[in-house]
């Protein structure tokens, strides 16, 4: 049984904490279970997920409708193994010993489900591949 200590910690950021960061987070929880610890945050936080979001992950079964974006604060990047940037150009507090990645996506704001699907896959493949670089093999 994986412990907290021993579980990789990742947060998503992105600017509203609306779409790319709350899919990216969603999908990490649904594919890794409890064998990763998951955060996602922003620097502006939007009010609401956005609701093309919404519909485009139940669509995959996975329903963040309560969902709530959440600011991005210097203790979540500090608790965190790996920060994954969304590709809009947020800065965030860099700490050594900690991984960063940028995944460049377009935003999905003001976008119809139609358009936010490509976004959709193109973030679970990524989380399958991080999932396959920091969840040692054989961990239940």
């Amino acid at each position: 049984m994986t412990t907290p200590a021993d579980r990789p910690s990742v947060l998503f950021v992105c600017v509203h904490n609306a779409g790319r960061s709350q899919m990216a987070a969603a999908f990490l929880t649904h594919l890794a279970g409890d064998r990763v610890q998951v955060r996602s945050a922003g620097s502006a936080p939007a009010d609401t997920v956005n609701p093309a979001v919404v519909e485009a992950m139940s669509e995959s079964g996975i329903d963040i409708a309560a969902e709530v974006p959440k600011v991005l604060t210097t203790d979540a990047v500090r608790s965190s193994d790996v920060v994954v940037t969304m590709g809009c150009g947020d800065s965030c507090p860099v700490f050594p010993g900690k991984r960063y990645l940028d995944w460049r996506l377009p935003d999905p704001a003001g976008q119809g489900v139609a358009s936010v699907r490509p976004i959709r896959d193109a973030i679970e493949q990524r989380v399958r591949g991080l999932i396959d670089e920091i969840v040692p093999p054989g961990r239940a």
